[in-house]
């Protein structure tokens, strides 16, 4: 049920992009008190994943692919900004959208016991990880391929009443009507939407 505080195209935005982060988030454990790097941060998964893991306790590391994409991320509860991942600290466990280079670096940044859940490949690049290297640091770490469980409306309802009581903001950045649907899709290829984007149907 949609709380009456949302609008259809809020709620619209909320159920493939809020199931898989409540998900991706809930299959790191409990992150209380602990570093939780999100790749890929500036997305609509990605938003909302800062949102939740921070609402969870974690202090939340967001990698965007530049400082502008970054804007915003810091008021949705990310602890840490970061362009690339040279410098971060090691993690607890990593929500990944990215594939390709960043998934593998991703993985190098792990505690012992650490966890990636590969979410998304934005990259379009083949991953390499050489497991080797993490195994003769003593580590046993794991990567865990994301796929939505269902049934899925509990965690929908989640989202949807997080919206509704303003604890979680569904991060609409785009919105306009779907005569204009050209446009929408220039303006995702482009990059130039934080979040999702909600078209109307007239």
């Amino acid at each position: 049920m949609i709380p009456d505080s949302v609008d259809f195209e809020t709620a619209a935005a909320l159920p493939v992009a809020g199931v898989t982060a409540v998900q991706s988030i809930r299959r790191l454990g409990p992150v209380l008190g602990k570093r939780v790097l999100i790749t890929g941060a500036s997305g609509g998964v990605g938003r909302l994943a800062v949102q939740l893991a921070a609402r969870a306790g974690a202090h939340v590391i967001a990698a965007v692919g530049s400082p502008e994409r970054g804007a915003g991320l810091g008021a949705l509860g990310a602890a840490e900004i970061v362009v690339g991942l040279d410098g971060v600290a090691p993690v607890h466990g990593v929500v990944e959208h990215v594939g390709g280079a960043m998934l593998a670096d991703a993985y190098g940044l792990l505690e012992d016991g650490g966890t990636v859940i590969a979410v998304g490949s934005a990259s379009g690049q083949p991953t390499m990880i050489d497991l080797e290297a993490a195994r003769m640091a003593g580590k046993n770490n794991r990567i865990e391929s994301f796929m939505a469980r269902w049934p899925v409306g509990g965690e929908l309802q989640y989202v949807l009443d997080l919206t509704g009581r303003g604890q979680l903001d569904a991060q609409v950045g785009y919105r306009d009507g779907w005569d204009n649907l050209d446009a929408a899709i220039d303006a995702l290829l482009d990059r130039r939407v934080a979040g999702k984007a909600a078209l109307t149907v007239s």
